[in-house]
């Protein structure tokens, strides 16, 4: 006899929940209510110690120190005799070496070989590698690529701790650590996100594609780490956007595929070889508030004489449409794809010369050699006040 009424109010409770908890689900707007997506677990990230912990020991301190270069009249006597006179110093007496840099690197091999940035190795006469157990090493240079402000040192040891490189694309939200030597202080990690991909036309380099990301920053931070929250190496920490030089939160780094390609070519062969076409490329006018742009094809202002496209037949005003069936949108696109192309090898060019398109066949030539030292580039970066290598 009790059973059925027992059944009754249970049954009736129920009802009555999933109707509160129904109710109380609604939010006044009349949307439904959708679950927070948090990556990682509900509850968020709480530390990326895991990660520090596996690139750490791989990101090592670089300082470097370039001789003092003796006054081209030091042997005057004249000159000797007004020192003297003066009770000064002659500048031979002055200290044999003087600290000229200081930044990161990271371990990319048990055997010793080390990635960094070309600036902070450029014309050193003396490199120290500090590691994170505070030891030191001598490194030497294996070869250097300014075009994409690459180099690669190494030192005397084996057995070292190695930095694993990302092999999935980065994307713009994912979260990122970089590792660094800012100011000088000992290693620090800072954190922040992936603010976007891809960043050409900076004038930082020649060859960009860079990694745009918020983590702080500074100087001494440049060749450092910018890994994943597992510990990958998604990028080579490079230069920052700022007025003052100081960290403003706009930083950049050379992604790990582009670092990867150079440290293959130098350790193999010492050098990176790409091709050229010897062309000067000018840019269209760029009106912020147009509400179109002319984005077909790089207009070419200038042709070397006696170059790759002089001799295939590439005239000023022309402008490159395709380069071996492959668009071409930008000048950073036609430098990336021209430079991939095996030197004395044809390729297949496609301008629009007037209102015609004209298919010319290119052979391509191997890039000179570029002489820009981290003087050089920071001339080029500081006119207009905001773009500094690290």
């Amino acid at each position: 006899m009790w059973l059925p009424w027992l059944l009754l109010v249970v049954v009736t409770g129920v009802f009555l929940l999933l109707q509160q908890r129904g109710q109380q689900a609604q939010p006044i707007n009349g949307e439904q209510q959708r679950p927070l997506v948090v990556q990682g677990g509900a509850t968020g990230v709480v530390s990326y110690n895991a990660a520090v912990k596996v690139a750490s020991p791989a990101v090592v301190n670089i300082y470097t120190t370039q001789k003092v270069r003796a006054h081209p009249q030091i042997d005057d006597p004249l000159l000797r005799r007004f020192f003297e006179f003066h009770g000064q110093a002659m500048p031979e007496d002055s200290p044999e070496n003087e600290p000229t840099s200081l930044g990161s690197g990271v371990v990319v091999s048990p055997d010793g070989y080390i990635l960094t940035n070309n600036h902070v190795v450029a014309k050193a006469d003396k490199i120290t590698v500090a590691f994170q157990d505070g030891s030191k090493a001598v490194a030497k240079v294996i070869g250097t690529d300014p075009d994409s402000d690459l180099a690669v040192i190494k030192v005397e040891r084996t057995g070292l701790a190695v930095l694993p490189f990302k092999t999935s694309p980065s994307l713009v939200g994912d979260v990122v650590l970089a590792i660094g030597n800012p100011f000088g202080v000992g290693q620090t990690v800072t954190q922040g996100i992936i603010s976007a991909t891809g960043r050409t036309g900076l004038g930082i380099n020649t060859y960009e594609d860079f990694i745009q990301t918020d983590a702080p920053i500074n100087p001494g931070n440049s060749g450092g780490a910018l890994i994943d929250v597992a510990g990958n190496l998604v990028g080579i920490n490079t230069a920052i956007f700022s007025k003052s030089g100081g960290s403003m939160g706009i930083g950049f780094a050379i992604p790990v595929s582009l670092a990867q390609q150079v440290m293959n070519a130098i350790i193999k062969d010492g050098k990176v070889t790409r091709g050229w076409l010897g062309i000067e490329v000018g840019g269209d006018s760029e009106d912020p508030t147009a509400l179109t742009q002319n984005t077909n094809g790089v207009l070419v202002a200038g042709v070397m004489r006696g170059g790759p496209a002089h001799k295939g037949g590439i005239k000023p005003r022309d402008r490159i449409l395709k380069i071996n069936n492959q668009s071409v949108g930008s000048p950073a696109q036609l430098i990336a794809i021209v430079g991939q192309i095996k030197p004395n090898t044809t390729a297949d060019v496609l301008v629009k010369r007037g209102d015609q398109d004209v298919l010319l066949s290119v052979t391509i030539a191997e890039r000179p050699r570029s002489n820009a030292s981290a003087d050089d580039e920071q001339e080029r970066a500081e006119p207009s006040g905001d773009l500094f290598g690290q």
